[in-house]
């Protein structure tokens, strides 16, 4: 009997995946990621030796490698079927190393989606190990173990124990603090919009009116800087006799948005489902791996799931075009392909993130799906039919209304024909007014007659305070990282205590103000935007073999090191004040103060090491709890999902998903949950499942 042929890759999901494939003949053998890597224990590069790297086994791994080693022993052929990109490169080579193979032979097989057809095809053409690969990841992991590990021992000894830097996640940090700045420093005007209610021709109601803003007076642009100026112009809207003084129709359409790239799905599903960017790598990765479905076994749903090209194959191309012809009819299927155009640094290594089967519709596989597998998979799939639909079509309509002086403007726009809006629309961090979809049928010189005017008095705004969505786009925009790194350094800046995250907004801590203080004045090159942005540059032209990996080293090492030694002499002692509370510790008497761990805010006593005492900190809720009428606390589950339960557990079993009010229902008695959607709409919602009576409210800063 023939040696089977071993193949080797990174989780046991893909390799159950593959074996599937692959059938007898073969065996599939995951390594759990990395097998070799840096001592956690000591720097593991030596400038001092041209930068030589220690690579060793990563702890838990020895029994992993003893199994890989016992099969590779007995195989025919050994093939290398890491992720494609830099890191799976590198994991190859490690494991080529490893198993003291040819690192010069055809060992390595490469394919962007996990399909029994791709798999086959890698199969029968290997390829060598791409050494421009394995030197970008070497030169990147040397880079952030040198400032890493020189860096965090300098703000342990000057601020606390336990901080870090890092190339991205101090840039990260920084972008974060110089918002929550910005805000601090902004000085809000005031300002006023008047609107005037128009009644429609031969209607008497305001239901059949359309509106007009206020844009002009005397010629000038309206600017309402006060109460004072608001009333003035308000008097001549209301004394004034106004015609139409020009109509403009037109025409408009709205492109659909290109297929997913990593940042992009991060942050679509941050602003629709609701997930950090942590979850939306977990739940893809999934999706990638294989999923177990009924009737065709495990079956990887999406395509490489890290990549930043909006790049569709040519044989996708036609499947989609194919499908939407059959499905939807020829009216929703563009002339030719739309083609999409990527950022300009783009690596352009993979496809864009699309379903590997566009037949594989989400409703026909949601019975072997998670909520979140579901959610995520229909996104994709939406997102990547649209992308190859036609354009939506709109009829415009502005219309110029003068009187004594005064002019008023009426923009509305009314959807002609849906196209790709009819399958996904993308959303945006700041939900824009629409405008009106009703086109007043009027004419030049006709009479317009005002019903009721509105004055509505506003603020200008801060920049908003960033959600994980739009910094996955700033970082993305600027060209700071990549988009493997964009989960795990926020999760980072968390978890370290420098960014606090609220109702999905990141807040700066004190903790990160002070270290990002510390970085900018000392470190400014390691968390200046630009500098790191050429940084990822250089790995790029490593990669493309234009550059010598450890030539990078040279060059960034010795200012580095100059600097390091200046601000070792220069930085004095921070002091990390703790934050009183008015809880006090039951065990010694004093305040208790809040600290921030590992695992967030907690408070401590202050006479530590003689009192150890320590507490959760708890966050209330306004509403009372419905059963016992107890205070309400927000918890987290075990799998990281907020909920909400009563401070009186276990004597009291009430818990919510939704975020209980104190409101209840007019129509039955039950309490009542506040819901939203990603357009900013809130409503109460009865939570007796046999009513469900719906109640409209308005956002916080709109009723204020």
């Amino acid at each position: 009997m023939a040696a089977a042929k071993l193949v080797i890759v990174e989780s046991p999901a893909k390799a159950r995946t593959i074996a599937k494939f692959l059938g007898k003949g073969y065996k599939v053998e995951a390594s759990q990621g990395h097998v070799r890597d840096l001592p956690k224990s000591q720097l593991g590069v030596d400038p001092d030796k041209d930068f030589e790297l220690k690579y060793i086994t990563i702890h838990g791994r020895g029994k992993i490698l003893a199994k890989i080693r016992k099969e590779a022993k007995n195989a025919s052929k050994i093939y290398l079927a890491t992720d494609p990109d830099r890191e799976g490169e590198a994991i190859s080579w490690h494991l080529a190393h490893t198993l003291d193979m040819d690192v010069n032979a055809p060992c390595r097989i490469e394919f962007h989606e996990i399909t029994k057809k791709a798999v086959t095809n890698a199969i029968e053409h290997p390829r060598t190990i791409d050494m421009g690969l394995v030197d970008a990841q070497q030169a990147r992991r040397a880079l952030d173990r040198l400032v890493g590990y020189e860096i965090s021992p300098l703000l342990w000894a000057k601020i606390k124990k336990g901080l870090s830097a890092g190339r991205v996640q101090s840039v990260a940090t920084r972008m974060v603090v110089e918002r929550e700045q910005e805000i601090e420093a902004f000085i809000p005007e005031e300002y006023w919009d008047i609107t005037a209610h128009a009644v429609l021709p031969g209607a008497r109601t305001r239901k059949n009116t359309f509106r007009a803003r206020l844009v002009s007076l005397d010629g000038k642009k309206a600017q309402l800087g006060n109460e004072q100026e608001m009333l003035a112009a308000r008097a001549r809207v209301e004394a004034a006799s106004f015609r139409v003084k020009e109509i403009r129709n037109g025409e408009k359409k709205k492109q659909p948005a290109p297929p997913f790239i990593t940042s992009s799905l991060q942050q679509e599903a941050g602003r629709k489902l609701n997930f950090t960017t942590q979850k939306t790598m977990q739940v893809v990765q999934q999706l990638y791996e294989g999923i177990e479905l009924e009737n065709e076994g495990m079956q990887g749903l999406v395509t490489y799931i890290r990549t930043d090209s909006v790049r569709v194959s040519d044989e996708a191309l036609a499947d989609v075009r194919a499908y939407i012809s059959e499905t939807y009819g020829d009216n929703y299927l563009p002339a030719e392909p739309n083609i999409y155009k990527g950022r300009s640094n783009a690596q352009d290594a993979h496809e864009a993130i699309r379903p590997t089967d566009v037949r594989r519709t989400p409703d026909s596989i949601k019975a072997s799906l998670y909520k979140e597998q579901f959610q995520l998979y229909r996104l994709i799939y939406s997102r990547f039919l649209a992308s190859q639909m036609s354009n939506a079509q709109y009829d415009t309509m502005s219309m110029d209304i003068a009187g004594d002086g005064v002019g008023l403007r009426f923009y509305g726009e009314r959807k002609r024909f849906a196209g790709f809006t009819g399958i996904y629309e993308e959303s945006s961090d700041d939900a824009a007014e629409a405008s009106e979809n009703v086109l007043p049928q009027m004419k030049e010189g006709d009479a317009v007659t005002i019903q009721t005017i509105d004055a509505d008095q506003h603020f200008t705004q801060p920049p908003a305070r960033y959600t994980e969505a739009s910094l996955v786009r700033m970082l993305d925009e600027k060209g700071i990282g990549r988009p493997s790194t964009y989960a795990p350094t926020i999760t980072t800046i968390i978890a370290r205590g420098y960014v606090t995250r609220e109702n999905k907004r990141l807040f700066a801590t004190e903790l990160g103000r002070m270290v990002t203080g510390v970085m900018t004045q000392y470190f400014g090159d390691i968390v200046d935007t630009e500098f790191t942005a050429q940084m990822e540059d250089k790995l790029d032209a490593i990669e493309a073999g234009d550059v010598e990996w450890k030539q990078v080293l040279r060059d960034f090492y010795p200012p580095f090191k100059e600097t390091l030694e200046k601000a070792e002499t220069s930085i004095e002692k921070v002091e990390l004040r703790d934050e009183p509370s008015d809880v006090i510790c039951d065990k010694c008497g004093a305040n208790m103060v809040y600290r921030v761990g590992r695992y967030g805010k907690f408070l401590a006593c202050p006479n530590f090491p003689d009192c150890r005492n320590t507490l959760p900190v708890f966050n209330y809720i306004e509403a009372k709890c419905p059963k016992c009428g107890g205070r309400l606390l927000e918890k987290t589950s075990r799998k990281n999902r907020k909920f909400y339960g009563c401070e009186n557990f276990p004597a009291c079993d009430f818990v919510s998903w939704d975020l209980p009010v104190d409101d209840r229902c007019p129509k039955c008695g039950s309490y009542m949950t506040l819901k939203r959607n990603s357009k900013g709409e809130q409503w109460h919602l009865c939570a007796n499942e046999t009513c469900r009576h719906r109640v409209e409210v308005r956002p916080a800063e709109e009723a204020e």
